[in-house]
This record gives C-alpha cells, structure tokens and sequence, in this order.
C-alpha cells in the first residue's frame, strides 16, 4: 500500500506539471503561428475598413490547425524541459531511490501523451476540416464584399483576376451609371459590356450588377467580326469563380475522412493521390505525439545517471525528432506521386515509437 500511494501522489505529481507545461508551451506556440499567419490578413482588413471582428473571426478558425500541427512537437518539448528539471533537481533520484524503475516514472508521461493523442484524433477528425471549410466561406464572403466597396467612381478597379468594372458614378442605394465592365472569363472571347445605369447588390453569394439599357461588344473567334448585342436589362456576376474559394469547390484539408479515403474518380491522379495522403496523415498525426514522447523519455530518463549526458542525450533527441519531421513530409510528398508507398506514412509514425518503448522498457527494472 505505501508504495501504491507513492506511486499515485507520484504519477498525479509529474502529470501536473506536464499537463500545466504542455498547455502553456502549446498556447504560446499558437499564438506565435497565429501572429506571423495573421499579418498577411491585416493589411486587407484595414485597407478597407472592415470590422476588427470580421478579423478575429477569420484567423480564429485557422488555430485548431494550428493546435494539431504542433501538438506533437510541444508534448516532445515539454517532456524534455520537465523531466530534465526534475533531472535537475535530484527529484527523480530520490524516486529511483524508492525503487521506481524508469516505465514507472515514464508512466505520468505517456498518459498526458495519450490524453493529446485523443485531443489530435478530436481535431484532424472532426474540428479541423470543419473550420477550415468556415474559413474558406467565411473568406470568400469578405472577398465579394471588398470587391463591392471597391467600386469607386473614376477609376478602373480589377474586381477579379478576369473582370475590371469602371463606373461615371456611384450614388445612394448603390446606384451605378455610366458603366463598362472588361469581362475576361472566357480568354477565347473577352467581352466588354457598357451600360448607362444600373445598380449593385450583395447578396451571400457575391455582388451581383443590374445593368439597364446596355450592350455587350464581343469580338467572334471564328470571323473574327465584331458582335454587338443590345439589352435593357442584364444581371452579371462579380462574384469569386469557384476554384479560387468558391462554395462548390472542396478541397482536401476540408472534406471529411470517408471521402478522403473514397476519393471521386473525378478527379486527377494527382489529386487522388493528395486526398490518400491527407487521409493517412489524418489517421497517423496524433500518434506521432506518443512516438515523440516516447523519444524523449528515452533521452531524459536514459540520461539521468550519466554525469555529461544531461545535455548530449536531449540534444540527439532534438535532432531525431527533427528528422522524422522532415522524413515525414518526404515521405507524403512521396506518397502523394505514388499511392503504393502510402504505408511508408505509418512507418514513419509508428516505428521511431516502437523502438523507443523497446529502448525505455530495456532501461532499467524496478529498484528494491
């Protein structure tokens, strides 16, 4: 019974400090990545007076991502600072003079890894790609409505990649006149369509133009001939086209896991292959957080005794972890070519951790 209850004042003891640290480290974390990514949304948002909502909003629903990539990395880092404090301190001495033996030290460790596991599992299944999806609306909406503030009388102003609308005027209720617009959608047939009045309007799916008493000038691709065709009334769309944020477009980081694994024939081998590759990068992300726990216990646990290896054994964990990193990301890129190398991923994954629970259980038996 002692011993049981040293053990458990123990686990609750080490899992504390982990727990708070690794909270800590990865809110810090995440608000480096989300001050660096959010500059380039800035400079829009102040440019055309949007609300400073309209911006928390969109860079909020970038950090559950942002949580999920460097979950890993921060539960490997808050292992080696942790244990290495201890280390540090003689505490996990005394512990290994009560006779604890290293799995049962490693023990507080692998149970906050296994909590981040299950929070990774929670985020890349579920929380992430819905998000994302938000983002991708939610950016596209802002788009169509600056492309709306930015109609100003006098000027040429490029609404989209391929249209450019110039009015005389613009009035209250958003009433237009004198208006040409340089309609290049279609590059085989680029059109340019003038009209005297007309209106804008937003609507959810982009800013739409009513155009009274106009007409719509088209140079024909086979004659070559000019073609003129008056109207009264036309309506044009000065929304962003689908593949550039539509909300008809998916794209893999936002569809759902079935899908990913299923992914239509439609589409390209090429981005068959980015669909697989999300799917397992899905499904083996999270357990790269015990993997890399695993290496760290491995270096702070292995090292404790050794007079010099306080340093030496952390920093060559460093560097491990730091080239299964870029492994994987070779190794995606790889996959996403060639499906057939799709196992690779899990290889990757799973086998750094494997060895280092071999190398952790090898370490040392239970002290009397």
């Amino acid at each position: 019974m002692p011993r049981r209850l040293h053990l458990t004042r123990i686990d609750r003891y080490i899992g504390t400090q982990l727990s708070v640290a690794l909270l800590l480290v990865t809110l810090g974390f995440v608000a480096l990545i989300w001050l660096t990514q959010s500059l380039r949304f800035i400079q829009i948002i102040v440019a055309h007076g949007l609300s400073p909502l309209v911006f928390i909003r969109l860079t909020s629903l970038l950090v559950p991502s942002f949580i999920a990539t460097i979950l890993p990395i921060t539960s490997f880092i808050v292992v080696l600072f942790v244990y290495g404090r201890l280390s540090g301190d003689r505490e996990l001495t005394i512990m290994r003079g009560i006779g604890l033996s290293d799995l049962s030290l490693a023990r507080p460790a692998l149970g906050v890894a296994a909590g981040a596991v299950l929070l990774g599992y929670a985020l890349t299944l579920g929380v992430v790609p819905a998000c994302l999806g938000a983002f991708r609306d939610y950016q596209y909406e802002i788009r169509n409505q600056i492309a709306a503030f930015l109609l100003e009388p006098g000027v040429f102003t490029p609404v989209t990649g391929q249209i450019t609308v110039y009015v005389q005027a613009r009035g209250p209720d958003d009433a237009l006149r004198g208006i040409l617009i340089e309609d290049g959608r279609d590059p085989n047939a680029p059109a340019t369509i003038l009209a005297r009045t007309g209106r804008l309007i937003v609507n959810p799916d982009g800013p739409v133009v009513e155009l009274e008493n106009g007409s719509r000038e088209q140079i024909d691709p086979k004659t070559g001939q000019l073609d003129v065709l008056s109207f009264k009334s036309n309506i044009l769309s000065l929304a962003q086209p689908a593949k550039l944020g539509g909300r008809d477009y998916v794209d893999a980081s936002e569809a759902s896991l079935p899908a990913l694994l299923h992914p239509s024939p439609e589409l390209r081998p090429d981005e068959r292959g980015k669909w697989l590759v999300e799917a397992q990068r899905r499904l083996t992300a999270p357990l790269s957080t015990l993997s890399y726990t695993l290496v760290g216990l491995v270096a702070v646990l292995g090292g404790a005794f050794r007079r010099y290896g306080g340093i030496l054994r952390p920093a060559a964990a460093v560097a491990v972890v730091t080239v299964l990193v870029a492994l994987g990301l070779g190794v995606s890129n790889l996959a996403a070519r060639d499906v057939r190398l799709l196992p690779l991923i899990w290889a990757v994954t799973l086998l750094p951790g494997l060895w280092a629970a071999y190398l952790l259980a090898r370490q040392g038996a239970p002290r009397a």
